[in-house]
């Protein structure tokens, strides 16, 4: 039986057998037979593939031995968790930043404390400047989802904080343009810090503010598909987000 999940995946990264096999470096035959006949391929090659396709390998095989492994990769991208946000060393979160090369992004309501620290400032000037992506999102302060944000939080002025922070970036707004300013009005479940392969996921829980809660820290490895379920939030939230306006920070 042929493996159309496998041949959707390949279509969906605009991926041909012949890009595949050489990205994971077997022969393109041998990919041809996981897709036609259904063959099922060594462990390695399986996490290969899902690497390679960016998705997680329990998608294209149901292969038991595979399912439980995966887990195992999962687990094992738990770098650390810390019981509260106000627990993390105060140092981790700039040298998280300070390691990316690539990908730069902070997913949050407001992030405030990120936002009043002058050398997280200056730290995303030399990002941009070499040839990392930075994007910042933040809530909108007038959209439903922060304003029951915080009613969840125990008060009324989550608006007011990332309207705090949008002031604070706003020198940011026009001396370096190149930083990517969205604002979002989704119902945020996890503030996310992505630097590259790592991230520290802050879980917003009913009744507390975010320096209350957990935070999880995560680095990729290819196969666990922990790390790139909140990567997939990042994207999702990016595409629907907008650019900022004055009206944002001063309020109407």
């Amino acid at each position: 039986m042929s493996n159309e999940r496998l041949r959707s995946a390949l279509l969906a990264r605009g991926m041909t057998v012949q890009s595949l096999a050489e990205a994971i470096e077997v022969n393109p035959k041998t990919v041809e037979r996981w897709i036609t006949q259904g063959k099922i391929p060594y462990r390695r090659h399986q996490y290969a593939t899902a690497a390679a396709l960016k998705v997680d390998v329990t998608t294209l095989w149901d292969d038991g031995r595979t399912v439980d492994t995966a887990a195992d990769l999962s687990k094992a991208e738990i770098v650390a968790v810390y019981p509260h946000r106000h627990t993390v060393p105060p140092g981790l979160w700039r040298d998280l930043y300070t390691r990316a090369e690539r990908n730069l992004d902070v997913l949050v309501y407001s992030g405030l404390f990120l936002s009043e620290d002058p050398l997280f400032h200056d730290l995303l000037k030399k990002k941009v400047e070499g040839s990392t992506q930075v994007r910042i999102l933040l809530g909108d302060p007038d959209c439903e989802a922060v304003r029951q944000r915080g009613i969840d939080e125990g008060h009324r002025i989550m608006d007011g904080k990332i309207r705090n922070a949008l002031v604070n970036y706003r020198p940011l707004f026009k001396s370096h343009p190149e930083i990517g300013f969205r604002i979002h009005a989704t119902t945020l479940y996890n503030s996310i810090y992505r630097s590259d392969d790592e991230m520290l996921v802050n879980p917003h829980v009913y009744g507390i503010g975010a320096y209350m809660a957990p935070v999880f820290h995560l680095r990729r490895l290819a196969g666990g598909g922990l790390f790139d379920t909140y990567a997939n939030s990042i994207e999702q939230t990016w595409g629907g987000a907008r650019q900022i306006t004055d009206r944002d920070i001063v309020g109407a």
